[in-house]
């Protein structure tokens, strides 16, 4: 008889029903808690995307902070919210649940049923624990949808291939997205917590970690609320503003800028730190987004920085032909725009 600790083996093939019978969740949404066994199941399915014109889901390209999954939320029609499965998501280390990820792996031979791959324990990436794209939903009309990014568990070696990379896209597109800015207060790690993580005997690549440092986190932090804040700044200004989601034909994944004022036709990039090496990424993500923004003839961009750099990097932005703004006491300096 197959035990509860044989089914979560990275790498393992089950099925949602012997999830079920095991740990007492349901079996026909993408994520499905089980309070009692303290966990909440994640089953990724990128071709049920690829059913409505997107496909969000997948192994993304790793960053600074390590290996990251992207998944879509829950909501087929209409603007997806951070709640009801989807705040259980939000809500996992809170309440000391493990988060477990599967992806479709095919049918049961002669069978309806669709074989669940386990990939391994997750947690919710805690400096920004989703994205939120544009996508059309089941009616195919166009909403916000909710883009979660998962972190291997402390310990674990997920069971992901090849073939769990995102896809690249097939056109370059250009969506228009609300700026939604996720700044959570940090979270307790599984470790930290008291949530136990499941050690495994498979240890071909080395161990991953989700302990994003608490500096790192915390300039993150800064860094979604200066927009939020400037935001708020440009709206009681009565400017619109919004952002895009940028996909590149032939590459996975997508392009986010910070900020744009659709009134002014001002592309902004924020840095939560006031540093060189802030400013010059600054500079390069600024270059990379105009060639794809519309009307980028006319588009002036901006970096936005909460306090004032160096007069020396101040002359590097000039010559760049970019503008600076930076918080003060009292508001924002440089802004508007001459």
């Amino acid at each position: 008889m197959t035990t509860t600790v044989d089914l979560l083996v990275p790498g393992l093939i089950t099925t949602r029903d012997a999830i079920a019978a095991a740990y007492g969740c349901g079996t026909f949404q993408g994520i499905e808690p089980a309070a009692r066994a303290g966990k909440v199941f994640v089953y990724s399915d990128p071709s049920a995307g690829e059913e409505y014109g997107y496909t969000f889901d997948g192994r993304a390209e790793d960053d600074e902070f390590g290996p990251l999954y992207l998944y879509t939320g829950a909501g087929a029609i209409g603007d997806q919210k951070p709640s009801g499965r989807n705040g259980s998501l939000l809500s996992h280390v809170e309440k000391k649940r493990e988060l477990h990820l599967f992806v479709a792996a095919g049918r049961v031979p002669g069978s309806g049923t669709m074989q669940q791959r386990y990939i391994g324990q997750m947690v919710l990436d805690p400096i920004k624990p989703y994205d939120v794209r544009r996508g059309p939903g089941q009616d195919g009309v166009m909403r916000d949808v909710l883009v979660f990014r998962f972190r291997p568990a402390e310990g674990t070696t997920p069971a992901w291939t090849e073939a769990d990379n995102l896809p690249a896209a097939a056109a370059t597109t250009i969506e228009v997205t609300e700026p939604v800015v996720v700044a959570p207060a940090p979270v307790v790690l599984p470790q930290q917590s008291g949530t136990k993580v499941k050690k495994t005997e498979q240890h071909s690549t080395p161990e991953t970690t989700a302990d994003i440092p608490a500096g790192q986190r915390k300039v993150l932090r800064r860094e979604g609320e200066l927009v939020t804040a400037f935001t708020a700044h440009l709206a009681a200004a009565g400017h619109e503003t919004h952002s895009f989601q940028i996909t590149i034909a032939g590459e996975p994944g997508a392009l986010t800028p910070d900020l744009y004022d659709a009134t002014d036709h001002i592309l902004y990039e924020a840095k939560g730190l006031t540093t060189r090496a802030n400013v010059r990424m600054a500079l390069g993500q600024l270059a990379d987004y105009r060639r794809h923004t519309p009307e980028r003839e006319t588009l002036r961009v901006a970096v936005l920085l909460p306090s004032a750099p160096t007069a020396d990097v101040q002359d590097l932005l000039t010559e760049e032909n970019v503008a600076l703004v930076y918080q003060t006491d009292d508001g924002f300096s440089g802004w508007p725009l001459a």
